[in-house]
């Protein structure tokens, strides 16, 4: 290399992309290699301290399944690449002008490396494709079998580099192939699967957190406190909120029957991990008794963290408030429970980038795609914390993703309590592969797995865990509780003359309602008809839907709350995100047909409290021959075996027996008949694709929220005050910078709403979106002060 070149430079590019025309690069002296630029200090980041630092950090991530030794080869290994001359040479032209340059592709060499060592036990050859797509993502397997041929037979391209690292780093030609887990059965397609994205994720995330100590040094955080520390403090907290709220309101029956509950739970904690169904009624403490369960749990069995999954924001928004106020204590070190949900993925491309030019995009320069900047992802959320809310879609995303930024948080599940809460919200056309996948973790990565819902599916019927899956009542008999706390009578309203008007007239006639429909413009057209032809605003008719943001929806929420407690005139009309997790209390209910889960959820919303005699809290069932159909949200089979057992003269939607009955009839109409059965319908073909594993196919099909059909869109509301707007534009610009950090998407998500896909290029041309980044996109057009984003049939 040009020692003029690297040496002579007056200036220095910083982590931000920003050139320092004060502080020089120090000299690289001959023989020595450079990973990334110099730090704020001028210090280069030197090769072989990246290697190491790397390889340790996922050594010590990969070790609680038996990984260790092979995720510490592919990090240590996985820059290899970069000792081409070539490349460090654009690296040091970069730092010492501050002028951008094309440096190749590094990926290659270390991938080589690894399935030379790794012909000697094929089972491992896949887990070349980590090093593979360490910046880029996971790759199919075919894909990458065949670049590592074609290297085999010529591997010029990228023997110098490997020659060069070698220099400085002999070991890496020791040839050696690293032990796999002594579980891991190479003929078991599925177990290989799993191995290849829980090592990527220990190995990315090892990568990104050495890269961000070199540039961002001494940020280190105060260690986090042990499960039987959070465990001791939970329950202590619990216990003076109980007596605190017995001493303001009185003790009653149900706070008995909770705490009852709750230490059936904390004698259940002991048992041995696996899979536990926590299945209790509406108003029996389920986020509590769960909370306590996991962290007992994790406390007796030396588990690392407990991660909470809800399929709703508003439900996580929720919950973390509960839990932070248990286990949260800034006097006694950092934050305990992290909030992690966004409705937006920031590395989708672009959507309507323009297709003219005809130029490829370039995915191997850095891992760059389109605005996204390495910075950006150093400051994704990697769940290093010992509490986490999230969402299912964030779980499932973690899970079957191929990304580096939602992988790297993989392996933080490994010891781990997951708790699915409302898992009967998980959707037939993805169980396979999501019971499968948990499976594994469970099996073979020391998770302990709570399935949480008043309306407990029958996942027991299906393929993946019809043998050898133990699961365990956390509970041991809950149709008792059932019993007790049953608090509603349903009714049924069917036929011709029933629609969405008379139901909203029906409605009317009392002075607090709620009504529950299948649809955003459903839910439009029944608030558009409770405020008249004059469409004049009225606090006590509400709309609440997820074409509002999440912040007007907390807002609407609480209103309603406040009004309800105060014994004031309210109606409110919902979709089904009211469901579920909403602390609500109406004395009567309607709800448009659909699943008897979702009736049942919906019926928790009315004499929620049981102050009311259960046979005066009707919850009505009722099937509008104008609303949409159920078959257009629910699953058809679904809506077949509960067309055959509730209804009138039929069961009611909360007959525990009858539910067990229509799950098994449900799943049954579906699933094929082994997994790797095309004809079935329960993501029997994403399985087979993970045997085959197609990485970037698996990931593209295990979407829970399907970008087909819903899009993301911040909206910044003028009923805000002037520091809201202001803080929310700033996130919003921080995002089409390319440089967002976790505060940024904390910001925006009181600010996230969806609209139907549908609608998107109608927007795009009437002005009323413009785009962010990824898949994001801002709202800019009307927005209606109680409902949001109107359907544009509604704004006609």
């Amino acid at each position: 290399m040009d020692s003029q070149r690297i040496n002579g430079g007056k200036s220095n590019l910083l982590a931000n992309g920003v050139v320092d025309p004060v502080r020089a690069p120090i000299p690289v002296p001959e023989g020595r290699l450079v990973a990334h630029s110099p730090g704020h200090q001028g210090t280069w980041h030197w090769y072989e301290g990246h290697a190491r630092g790397t390889g340790e950090l996922a050594r010590r991530f990969a070790e609680p399944w038996g990984g260790g030794d092979l995720a510490y080869r592919l990090g240590r290994d996985h820059d290899t690449g970069k000792g081409a001359c070539a490349w460090q040479e654009g690296l040091i032209e970069e730092a010492t002008t501050g002028r951008k340059t094309k440096r190749p592709p590094h990926s290659d060499a270390g991938a080589l490396l690894f399935a030379r060592t790794a012909e000697r036990c094929p089972a491992l050859l896949p887990c070349a494709g980590v090093i593979a797509g360490h910046h880029t993502g996971l790759s199919a397997w075919s894909e990458v079998r065949l670049r590592l041929k074609a290297l085999m037979a010529d591997s010029s391209e990228v023997d110098e580099a490997i020659h060069r690292v070698a220099a400085v780093m002999p070991a890496i030609l020791d040839g050696s192939c690293p032990p796999a887990p002594d579980w891991l059965d190479p003929r078991d397609k599925i177990a290989v699967e799993m191995l290849v994205r829980m090592t990527y994720s220990a190995v990315v995330d090892a990568d990104r957190l050495d890269t961000a100590a070199h540039f961002r040094p001494g940020t280190h955080r105060r260690p986090h406190p042990g499960m039987p520390e959070l465990w001791e403090r939970y329950e202590a907290r619990r216990q003076e909120s109980l007596a605190e709220r017995q001493r303001s309101k009185g003790a009653s029956w149900l706070d008995k029957l909770r705490e009852d509950v709750y230490q059936e739970a904390l004698e259940a904690a002991a048992g041995q991990p696996g899979v536990y169904r926590l299945h209790l009624p509406t108003g029996a403490g389920k986020t509590f008794t769960g909370g306590g369960f996991a962290l007992r749990h994790a406390s007796v069995h030396g588990l690392r963290r407990v991660i909470v999954a809800v399929p709703f924001i508003s439900i996580t928004e929720q919950n973390a408030a509960e839990y932070r106020s248990l286990l949260d204590s800034p006097e006694q070190g950092p934050p305990v429970v992290l909030e992690h949900h966004s409705a937006v993925n920031v590395e989708a491309p672009q959507q309507h980038a323009p297709q003219s030019t005809g130029a490829p995009t370039n995915t191997h320069h850095d891992g760059k795609r389109g605005w996204s900047n390495r910075w950006a992802k150093l400051a994704t959320e990697n769940w290093d914390a010992p509490f986490i809310v999230t969402t299912t879609v964030r779980l499932i995303e973690t899970i079957f993703g191929n990304t580096p930024s939602a992988t790297r948080r993989l392996h933080r599940l490994a010891n781990s309590v997951i708790i699915l809460d409302e898992v009967q919200a998980l959707p037939d056309r993805l169980l396979t592969p999501i019971l499968s996948g948990l499976r594994e973790l469970v099996e073979h990565y020391g998770v302990t797995l709570v399935l949480s819902s008043a309306t407990q599916p029958e996942l027991a019927a299906l393929n993946p865990w019809r043998s050898g899956l133990p699961q365990r009542d956390v509970v041991s008999d809950p149709a008792p509780l059932f019993e007790q706390l049953r608090r509603v009578r349903y009714a049924w309203r069917t036929g011709p003359d029933v629609t969405l008007a008379s139901i909203a007239a029906e409605a009317a006639e009392h002075d607090q309602a709620l009504v529950v429909v299948n649809a955003t413009k459903d839910a439009n057209q029944v608030h558009r008809i409770w405020l008249g032809s004059n469409h004049d605003e009225n606090p006590g008719v509400l709309h609440l839907s997820t074409r509002m943001t999440g912040g007007h929806r907390r807002e609407t929420i609480q209103a309603a709350k406040q009004r309800l407690e105060e014994n004031l005139y309210t109606l409110l009309v919902s979709t089904s995100l009211i469901e579920a997790g909403v602390n609500l209390d109406f004395p009567r209910g309607y709800h448009a047909r659909s699943t008897p889960e979702s009736e049942q959820q919906a019926a928790g919303r009315v004499n929620r409290e049981g102050k009311r005699p259960a046979k005066d809290s009707v919850m009505t069932i009722f099937d509008p021959r104008d609303g949409l159909n159920p078959e257009v949200v629910y699953n058809t089979c679904a809506i077949a075996a509960a067309s055959r057992r509730f209804g009138d003269g039929l069961a009611d939607p909360d007959d525990l027996d009858v539910l067990r009955s229509y799950y098994q009839h449900r799943y049954n109409l579906q699933a094929g008949r082994h997994s790797k059965d095309p004809n079935g319908a329960t993501g029997e073909v994403i399985e087979a694709l993970r045997a085959k594993l197609h990485y970037p196919e698996v990931a593209r099909r295990m979407r829970l929220i399907d970008n087909e059909h819903s899009v993301a869109v911040v909206a910044i509301r003028s009923q805000l005050g002037e520091e809201a707007r202001q803080a929310a534009q700033k996130a919003v610009d921080q995002l089409r910078r390319g440089l967002p950090t976790p505060a940024t998407y904390r910001t925006l998500q009181d600010h996230m709403a969806s609209i139907p896909q549908r609608e998107l290029e109608l927007a795009i041309n009437a002005g009323h979106v413009i785009e962010v980044a990824g898949d994001l996109q801002q709202w800019v057009g009307p927005y209606h002060p109680q409902r949001g984003i109107e359907p544009p049939v509604a704004q006609q």
